[in-house]
């Protein structure tokens, strides 16, 4: 009988860290901060690209549980140090006013080489985002399943957004982080392949050509991660609260393994063509859930709160399996008080009206992030 995948947890998340006086972001991490940071949680925390950013991963978790717990320890380390250095951490895709003419990237030789090889479009990245490590052992398996898991990333993207302002300005996006995103190589939906040997002769041109040093700049939506045998997840903006990125960490995983389940039954997922992926990838960008998503069998749109119940009766035996039901059915919950991009745009709606200017609302929507990043964290 072959061995079911251990469908392993790991969640990857980035912080911004903002002056709590003037609310926007640093400009220079403090000396220390790093440093600090690093004693409590060891291997678990790093730089990212720019100096603004902290980037933090869970352990390899066996059970959701397990990667909520290690979310709200990480979250709570790294405020507590941004504390003594007068700084808070907000987890959302976009700050709501910082200016990225005035960021630093981090003096690292990996960000050397993107700033030096993308220049402006680099220089543009300022954005965060949440990746989900789901562990799959066999080469094969990861490959086929990430064919057929791209169908399901609009959906995971519309629970998440986070990213509706863009230097002061509401964009009408609901994730304004995937519009500077798709402007870098290499990103968007992957390319299907028949075999882990297709995909790594594909790659290798690339490598071999010396257009990239590796596959860690192979940026997709979805893509087998380099370091660890997991199907990385990569579109969703980071969630403000914990829950909701565990409830989004928790739909990949038991997605993953429905179609799973389907392979060993000798079925799988009907595939789509990108370019149908692509407009409910650009209507989960655009509207989140407000606007619905394209059933591509129907041809019609239908509202998302129809798609998510649908999507939950798909799971139920894999939310079962793994002891989750809560924590994929907190969807709901989701949709009903509306993701962080909801929360951002009404917290600066309210303030306007009750008298407060432009700037004065958006630091209004900062401090709201900085209330709920820390929901349910011990600090």
């Amino acid at each position: 009988m072959i061995k079911e995948p251990s469908f392993t947890i790991g969640i990857e998340e980035e912080y911004w860290l903002v002056n709590r006086e003037t609310r926007d972001l640093i400009k220079e991490s403090p000396p220390n901060l790093l440093e600090e940071c690093t004693k409590e949680l060891e291997q678990q925390v790093t730089p990212e690209f720019l100096q603004s950013q902290i980037e933090v991963g869970t352990r390899v978790c066996d059970s959701l549980q397990e990667a909520r717990a290690d979310v709200i320890r990480l979250r709570g380390c790294v405020s507590r140090v941004a504390a003594n250095h007068g700084l808070a951490m907000i987890a959302a895709s976009t700050h709501p006013f910082a200016r990225w003419r005035t960021q630093k990237h981090t003096d690292k030789e990996r960000y050397d080489i993107i700033a030096q090889d993308m220049q402006g479009v680099a220089s543009r990245l300022l954005i965060s985002g949440m990746h989900i490590h789901v562990g799959i052992d066999d080469d094969q398996l990861r490959i086929d399943l990430m064919g057929q898991a791209t169908y399901m990333l609009p959906h995971l993207l519309v629970l998440s957004t986070s990213s509706p302002f863009w230097e002061g300005q509401d964009t009408g996006l609901k994730s304004y982080r995937v519009a500077v995103w798709n402007t870098f190589p290499r990103t968007g939906l992957p390319e299907r392949f028949k075999s882990f040997v297709e995909f790594q002769r594909h790659i290798d041109v690339l490598v071999t050509s010396g257009v990239i040093e590796d596959r860690t700049k192979v940026w997709w939506d979805i893509r087998p991660n380099v370091r660890f045998p997991t199907l990385e997840m990569r579109i969703t903006d980071i969630c403000t609260r914990v829950d909701d990125a565990i409830c989004v960490a928790a739909l990949y995983r038991c997605w993953l393994r429905m179609l799973y389940r389907l392979r060993m039954n000798n079925q799988r997922w009907r595939g789509y063509a990108n370019m149908l992926i692509n407009e409910n990838r650009w209507r989960a960008e655009r509207y989140g859930f407000e606007q619905g998503l394209v059933d591509f069998g129907k041809g019609i749109v239908v509202p998302y709160a129809q798609l998510l119940e649908e999507m939950l009766t798909l799971i139920r035996q894999d939310a079962e399996h793994f002891d989750c039901v809560a924590e994929v059915e907190h969807a709901r919950e989701i949709l009903n008080r509306g993701t962080s991009a909801h929360w951002q745009i009404k917290t600066y709606n309210d303030a306007k009206a009750d008298g407060a200017s432009h700037m004065e609302a958006l630091k209004a929507v900062v401090d709201m992030l900085i209330k709920e990043t820390l929901h349910g964290v011990n600090v």
